[in-house]
C-alpha cells in the first residue's frame, strides 16, 4: 500500500453513524477505510488485527465504551486516536481540559479534515501518540460525572445548548434527527434511540418509530379513528399516534 495512504478503522454501535463517516472519510484521497467495529471488544480485535494508523472511536457504545477502548489499547503500534462523541457535557470539559482534540457529531468535513491531517503529523511518533491516549485515559477519569439534562442541537457551524424542558419533540427525517422546539429546528447530534436511552424521563415519549414528543407540551388529543388519535403539541405541530399511544400520554398527564 502506498505508505503516503493512511488506513482507517471506524468503530461505532450505530451502523448509519458508520457509514456516514465511511462515506466522508472515503472522500480524501489519502484515507482507506479497512474496516468497521460496532462495538469496544471488536474494536481491540479489528486494531489487533488490521493495525489501522488512526481509529475514529464513538465513546457511548455497550459492551464497551470508547473509554474503555483506550485503557485497553496496548503494544508497539498503538493507532492514533481521534475521539468521535455526540453531545456528553463533561466529557467534553475534561477534553477541553486537557487540550484533546474531538469530533462532535454531526461530524463537519472541515472539522474531519484537520482531524485527519493531525493525525497524519502524528503517525511515526509512538512517545507522541502515547501521551496523546494517556491524555484520552486520564480524561475518562474525569467525565464520569452525572449527566445533565442538557440537549445539543446544530445550525450550520453553530451548537446550541438546550435544557430538555425547552424540547417539544425529536423527529427523525430519514437519516436526521431534528430537534423541535417553540422557537426553531436544530439538528441533533445523535439517534432518536439513543436519545431516548439518555433522557430515559416519563415526560418523553416514543409516539412513533420517528417521533419522541415532550408530553408536558401537548395541548390537544383528538380520536381519528378507532385506533389512531392526532396530538397537538404547544407549538401547533400535529402528530398521529396510536391508541394505546395516546393512551399512555393521557395516564402520564392525568387526563
Amino acid at each position: 500500500m502506498d505508505s503516503g495512504v493512511m488506513k482507517a478503522l471506524i468503530v461505532d454501535d450505530e451502523p448509519i453513524a458508520r457509514r456516514v463517516l465511511r462515506e466522508e472519510l472515503e472522500s480524501f484521497p489519502e484515507v482507506v477505510v479497512v474496516g468497521e467495529a460496532g462495538d469496544g471488544r471488536e474494536a481491540l480485535q479489528k486494531i489487533a488485527k488490521l493495525h489501522p494508523d488512526m481509529v475514529f472511536l464513538d465513546l457511548q457504545m455497550p459492551v464497551m465504551s470508547g473509554f474503555e477502548v483506550v485503557r485497553n489499547l496496548d503494544g508497539p503500534q498503538v493507532p492514533v486516536i481521534v475521539i468521535v462523541t455526540a453531545f456528553d457535557q463533561h466529557a467534553i470539559e475534561a477534553f477541553e481540559a486537557g487540550a484533546i482534540d474531538y469530533l462532535l457529531k454531526p461530524v463537519g468535513e472541515a472539522r474531519l479534515l484537520r482531524a485527519v491531517e493531525r493525525a497524519r503529523h502524528m503517525l511515526g511518533k509512538p512517545a507522541e501518540i502515547a501521551a496523546h491516549i494517556e491524555k484520552i485515559a486520564s480524561a475518562a477519569q474525569t467525565s464520569n460525572a452525572p449527566r445533565s439534562r442538557k440537549v445539543v442541537g446544530r445550525s450550520g457551524e453553530e451548537y446550541y445548548l438546550l435544557d430538555a424542558d425547552e424540547v417539544l419533540a425529536f423527529q427523525a427525517e430519514r437519516e436526521l434527527v431534528w430537534i423541535i422546539t417553540s422557537k426553531q429546528r436544530l439538528l441533533a447530534t445523535q439517534t432518536l434511540r439513543v436519545i431516548e436511552e439518555r433522557l430515559g424521563e416519563p415526560q418523553f415519549q416514543r409516539v412513533h418509530r420517528n417521533a419522541i414528543v415532550n408530553v408536558n407540551h401537548v395541548r390537544k388529543m383528538s380520536a381519528l379513528s378507532s385506533q389512531r388519535w392526532l396530538i397537538t403539541l404547544s407549538n401547533s405541530l400535529q402528530l398521529v399516534v396510536s391508541k394505546r399511544q395516546a393512551h399512555n400520554i393521557r395516564k402520564i398527564l392525568q387526563w
